[in-house]
Parts: structure tokens; C-alpha cells; sequence
């Protein structure tokens, strides 16, 4: 007596189960999951090709001259991005200035030299720097504060700020100084003219 409601109980149990696992349905949902996923990364790269294309307008960044004298500070870190100078969520895209990735940095008397493995390298002449402060935030990174070194400098007519954050966060103290006091040495010798 006992062996029929086992089996009956096994059957019951069985069927049960069978009714839960509906792999058609599950697949159906994963792929279109997939899809969905695969439609919003689509969606976001073209928000990226279409910011570049807006900002087709950047000339070409400057490239470090043969000879920029010695080295004053150097900096081995990330380069986080630039954005439009004093608005830190306008990411600036255009001529690989959007690519995150290591940076050495570089500072001389010519200006700041920024070696990136992976991505373009560029040179911010020390006419071109307008000043450097410690923040927190660009667009995409956000910190503690003083967080991040941001380099101010003028590139075609427009303001940008970069973004570098040091392997030692206690450098970017020295950095700040020593920009800003280029700038105001390039600012008094420009009145003195």
C-alpha cells in the first residue's frame, strides 16, 4: 500500500517540476535579454561617435617638441578624460582626448607632456596651460576631494580640463604649484611687454 503513493507522490512531484522548467520560455527571455543589452551598447556607441563628430571641429593636439629641456615633475598615473573647462560632465571625445589609460606625465619648462600607452600622446605647451587645481570629479570619475589633479589649457580656442590622478595622491599638491606658477610667470612677463 505504502509502494503506490510513493511512486503516485514521485509522479506527482515530477510533473510538478516539469511544469516550472519551460525552456522555451527561459530562452526566449535570455535572448531577448541579449538583444536588449546588445541594442543599449549599440545605442551608447553611437552617443559616442555622434559627441566626436560634434566636436570635429578640435584641431589636431600638439605633439612634444625634439628638445623641452629638463624635466621639473614627473607623474606615473591614469589619465581620466577632459571635458569642456568648468563643466565637469561635458566630456571632450574628439582627437582621443575621451580614451581613459595610463599617462606619464612630464612637466618642463616647454610644457606638459603626456605619454599614454594605448592612446594618443599629447603635449599641452606651457603657453597654452592656464592653471591646475585639485578636484574631485570629470565626467565619468568621481573621487574623494582632491581626488584628481586637473590641468587647465587652451587648445583651439577653447578651455579644457584635464583629468590625471597619480600613483601617489601626495604629488598633486607639487604639481598645482608648480602650474600655476608657470602661469602666473607667463602672465607677469605678458604686462611687463
Amino acid at each position: 500500500m505504502t509502494t503506490p503513493l510513493i511512486i503516485q507522490a514521485a509522479e506527482e512531484a515530477e510533473r510538478k517540476s516539469a511544469e516550472v522548467t519551460d525552456w522555451a520560455a527561459r530562452l526566449g527571455w535570455v535572448a531577448g535579454l541579449l538583444l536588449f543589452i546588445a541594442l543599449v551598447y549599440w545605442l551608447m556607441r553611437q552617443g559616442w561617435k555622434w559627441r566626436g563628430e560634434l566636436q570635429s571641429g578640435l584641431p589636431e593636439l600638439p605633439v612634444a617638441p625634439e628638445d623641452t629641456g629638463e624635466a621639473r615633475l614627473r607623474l606615473s598615473g591614469r589619465y581620466h578624460g577632459s571635458t569642456t573647462a568648468g563643466q565637469w560632465l561635458d566630456r571632450i571625445v574628439a582627437r582621443g582626448l575621451g580614451n581613459r589609460s595610463r599617462a606619464e606625465l612630464t612637466l618642463t619648462g616647454a610644457g606638459i607632456d603626456v605619454v599614454r600607452p594605448g592612446a594618443a600622446d599629447f603635449f599641452i605647451p606651457a603657453g597654452a596651460l592656464r592653471g591646475a587645481r585639485l578636484d574631485k570629479g570629470i565626467a565619468g570619475k568621481v573621487l574623494t576631494e582632491g581626488g584628481l589633479l586637473i590641468v587647465t589649457w587652451e587648445h583651439g580656442g577653447r578651455l579644457i580640463d584635464s583629468g590625471f590622478r597619480s600613483d601617489r595622491a601626495a604629488e598633486h599638491t607639487a604639481w598645482v604649484e608648480a602650474v600655476d606658477s608657470m602661469t602666473k610667470n607667463d602672465t607677469t612677463e605678458g604686462a611687463a611687454r
